[in-house]
């Protein structure tokens, strides 16, 4: 997105990132969950956050619906306004991992383009996690009511019904959370974690 103030620079922090590790005992950086409605992205992002937390790490998630309620409250469901949903939450999310945070997203974040926009926003430590439960799947389980209000009409743009979903090409870490349990999809992160984040054992 252009800026459009001037007269504008960056200023420097007096504390480095490496400062930042060695004081938490870990790396920051951007746990990017991203799959279609229902494919268990919430469930895992925050059963990850307790685990994480109770051994002592800074870790925060950052939730599609929860941030609808606030930051994003203004947005709606367009594709315009999707792109500018993630834009922001790749922003903020960046802000977390460059404070030394270990940031979990779970947004469908359904497009490509504003995936790569994410990764762009925080760099090194972004990590493209995809549950890759199918549209079958999901929609059996349909936790909120979402895909048969969809199917109904009753929801216009709603991913895996009336609008799209782009599959990750090149993710970190697939998990196919449609054969695997919460407890394995859940070991599977936590492993991952614990080896992309140098995390020390307190």
């Amino acid at each position: 997105m252009p800026i459009k103030s001037s007269h504008i620079k960056s200023i420097e922090h007096r504390v480095t990132e490496q400062d930042r590790s060695r004081r938490q005992g870990h790396e920051g950086g951007v746990l990017w969950f991203t799959g279609l409605p229902g494919s268990g992205k919430s469930t895992l992002a925050f059963d990850l956050e307790h685990v994480l937390f109770d051994k002592g790490k800074q870790v925060f998630v950052m939730d599609g619906d929860n941030l609808r309620h606030g930051l994003n409250s203004d947005l709606g469901f367009s594709p315009g306004d999707r792109a500018e949903n993630i834009r922001r939450v790749g922003e903020v999310a960046a802000l977390y991992a460059g404070a030394g945070m270990i940031a979990v997203t779970a947004f469908i974040s359904p497009y490509r383009a504003d995936r790569r926009g994410a990764r762009q926003a925080t760099g090194r430590q972004f990590h493209e996690i995809y549950l890759s439960a199918s549209l079958e799947v999901c929609e059996g389980r349909d936790p909120k009511g979402h895909y048969k209000l969809a199917r109904q009409g009753e929801i216009p743009d709603f991913t895996g019904v009336s609008a799209p979903y782009e599959t990750p090409e090149k993710p970190e870490l697939v998990i196919d959370t449609g054969t695997m349990s919460v407890a394995e999809s859940l070991k599977v992160l936590e492993e991952y974690v614990e080896k992309v984040f140098g995390l020390k054992d307190e």
